[in-house]
C-alpha cells in the first residue's frame, strides 16, 4: 500500500481569502519539503509537503524511481491519490492551487492538473516531465487550456530529450504554454527560473 504525505512546512495559511489560490510546492527526488520554499518571493500562501517515501537520509520521493523507468503508472497514480488525499485534508476544497513541481515533483504537479483540473489555476514545472500515459482529465484538458509554465535548463541532462520532446508535445496540445529554456542552466534552478516564476505567479491566467 502506498504511503500519504504526513509532514508538510507552510506559509500564510491562515484566513485565507476565498477564491486566493495557494501554491503546493512539490519537491524532487532526494528532497525534502524545505528545498522549493525559497523560490517563493512574494506573499503568496504556500503549502510544502513531504514525499512519503524515503530515499535515504533527508532525502525522499513520491513513488519509487527505478532506472529505466522515470514513470511508473501504477505508482505514480497510487502516489497521486495520496496526494490528493492530503490536499483534502489540509486545505478547503474550494482554494484554486497553484502546483509548482522541480524534477518528480513536477511530474506530481501535471498529474494534479490532470486528475482535477478544475481545482488547478496555473501549473508550473521545472526541470520536469509528464507520465507518458492517458490520465482521466486529459480529454477535458483540451477543452480547459489550462496555463502551465515549463523551465528547463539547456544543460540538464538528467531529462532525456525525447522526454523533454513528449513534455513539451503533450503540453503544446493541452495547455495554454509558456516554455523557458536557460542557457548554461542544468538540473536546477537559478535567479532566473524564480524571477520567471515570479512574473508568473503575479499575472492572471
Amino acid at each position: 500500500m502506498a504511503k500519504g504525505v504526513t509532514t508538510y512546512t507552510s506559509s500564510n495559511l491562515e484566513n485565507l481569502k476565498e477564491s486566493a489560490p495557494v501554491a503546493i510546492l512539490l519537491h524532487g527526488y532526494g528532497a525534502n519539503e524545505y528545498d522549493l520554499p525559497e523560490i517563493m518571493t512574494g506573499t503568496m500562501p504556500w503549502a510544502s509537503p513531504r514525499a512519503p517515501l524515503s530515499s535515504g537520509g533527508d532525502g525522499f520521493e513520491w513513488y519509487l524511481l527505478t532506472v529505466g523507468n522515470y514513470t511508473p503508472q501504477p505508482e505514480v497514480e497510487k502516489a497521486t491519490e495520496k496526494l490528493w488525499e492530503w490536499i483534502d485534508q489540509t486545505l478547503p476544497a474550494n482554494t484554486p492551487l497553484i502546483p509548482i513541481g522541480f524534477s518528480q515533483g513536477a511530474l506530481m504537479a501535471t498529474q494534479l492538473l490532470r486528475t482535477r483540473p478544475e481545482r488547478i489555476a496555473k501549473t508550473v514545472l521545472m526541470a520536469g516531465f509528464i507520465m507518458d500515459a492517458k490520465q482521466p482529465a486529459d480529454d477535458r484538458l483540451l477543452e480547459l487550456k489550462p496555463s502551465v509554465l515549463y523551465c528547463r535548463g539547456e544543460e540538464d541532462n538528467r531529462i532525456y530529450p525525447q522526454i523533454v520532446e513528449t513534455t513539451t508535445n503533450w503540453l503544446t496540445e493541452h495547455t495554454k504554454l509558456t516554455p523557458k529554456v536557460y542557457s548554461g542552466l542544468g538540473h536546477s534552478v537559478d535567479s532566473r527560473v524564480i524571477r520567471d516564476l515570479s512574473e508568473y505567479l503575479t499575472k492572471r491566467a
